[in-house]
Order: structure tokens, then C-alpha cells, then sequence
């Protein structure tokens, strides 16, 4: 299974830049195996054309090294604590894409405006606080982890797969790092189209009830969208 896993995080990981979520390696992607409690996850600064699945790390929800030669992204720290908060996650997406970023350095949430957010997220798209410098100085990686949880709260995150980081840049999540690729894809589709509405006629929110159908539509306990199995 951890093989396997590591397949789908090089895999993963090379989407990234199949979907222009990336500039050098701006970014990172790791899977979670909740049996061994051990999560996989890109090298650190190991350029995605070059990446393999025998160089994805290993790495305990301790931050321990548990196999691997390189050196694991330096965002490890922020992953583990997602994994530890939010049972389900399987996956998780950092990147620096630039509209998920231009939300994120001016500190604001990315409101639900149309229906394409809704078949995803239900609801707005937080904003975290900005880190303290105590924060920044002791442990920046793991409490960047922590504001994330701490804008999560009272909400699900199934429901709500993504989030911008103040004055960093997005992280998105799934069961599984295709899925949780996927979820960034669309923050950042969801994070140009909100931007470019918002030029032509200001903020204005999506209807709750619309909000409500489109993402039942899809999630819900009678969701209809696409194909029955």
C-alpha cells in the first residue's frame, strides 16, 4: 500500500504542473496511510519533471523520517498537522498558484459568487489569520498549521476542501492526493473567476438556496450529478 501511495503522490505532484498550479517547485503534494499512521510527500526543492516515486519521503506523524534519502518538503511540518486534525484527509495540496494567492497576500476569503464553487465547496473559501511573530519565530511550518485549523473550525472539511493561508498562498485537501489535486485545481479556477466577477459588478454572494442545490447536487445524500454506479 505505501508503494502505491507514493505512486499517487509523485503522480500528484507532477499534476501540479500539468495544471499550471506551480512555478519551479513552488508547491507540494502529500498522501496519508492511516493504517501504518505514516504520510508521503515530495522532496524538498526537487524539481517535478525529475521526481519519481522512489524519491517521495516517508515521514511519521512525528515529523520523523521513516524512509527515504532526501530531505522532505519544508512544509511537512503544517501537512501533519492536517492529517491529525482532519480524519478523512487522504491528500493534501500546497501550491502558490497565482489567483489563490493574489486571495491569500490581501488576506481574504474567497466568497461563494456562482455555482462552480458550490458544486465544490460549500461556502466561502477562508481566509486564516495572520500568523503572530511568536508564531513565525517557533515553529512557523506547524503553526501555519494551526491558524488553518483555527479558520476550520466550525466547519467541515469535506465540505469545505481548500483554504488561503494570509499572506502565503493555498492549501487544498481530499480523500485521496488525486482528489485533493483536483480540489486545488478548482480553488484556483473558482479564485480568477471570483476576482474577474468581482471587477465587473462588486461582491455579490450566491443565493443560499442555490448554493444548497448545487452542492447537493452533487454531494448530498441524493446527489444526482453524473453517472450511478
Amino acid at each position: 500500500m505505501l508503494e502505491q501511495l507514493k505512486q499517487e503522490v509523485c503522480k500528484a505532484n507532477q499534476g501540479l504542473v500539468d495544471h499550471d498550479l506551480v512555478t519551479f517547485t513552488w508547491g507540494n503534494v502529500s498522501g496519508f496511510d492511516p493504517e501504518t499512521e505514516l504520510l508521503a510527500i515530495k522532496p524538498s526543492g526537487v524539481p517535478y519533471e525529475e521526481l519519481s516515486p522512489a524519491d517521495i519521503v516517508l515521514v511519521d506523524l512525528k515529523g520523523n523520517v521513516v524512509e527515504g534519502d532526501l530531505k522532505p518538503s519544508s512544509d511537512t511540518p503544517t501537512h501533519i498537522e492536517l492529517y491529525k486534525a482532519f480524519p478523512g484527509v487522504r491528500g493534501i495540496v500546497h501550491t502558490h498558484s497565482d489567483w489563490g494567492t493574489a486571495w491569500a497576500q490581501a488576506g481574504k476569503s474567497i466568497p461563494c459568487s456562482g455555482t462552480t464553487q458550490a458544486d465544490y465547496f460549500y461556502g466561502d473559501i477562508p481566509c486564516t489569520r495572520q500568523l503572530t511573530k511568536e508564531e513565525v519565530q517557533n515553529g512557523y511550518e506547524k503553526e501555519t498549521g494551526t491558524v488553518i485549523i483555527e479558520a476550520m473550525q466550525g466547519k467541515n472539511p469535506v465540505e469545505v476542501p481548500g483554504i488561503v493561508v494570509h499572506g502565503h498562498a493555498p492549501f487544498a485537501w481530499g480523500g485521496s492526493p488525486e482528489d485533493a489535486l483536483h480540489n486545488a485545481v478548482v480553488l484556483e479556477k473558482v479564485a480568477k473567476m471570483t476576482f474577474l466577477s468581482y471587477q465587473l459588478s462588486g461582491e455579490l454572494p450566491l443565493d443560499d438556496y442555490v448554493l444548497q442545490k448545487h452542492y447537493e447536487r452533487k454531494h448530498g445524500e441524493n446527489a444526482y450529478y453524473g453517472q450511478s454506479k
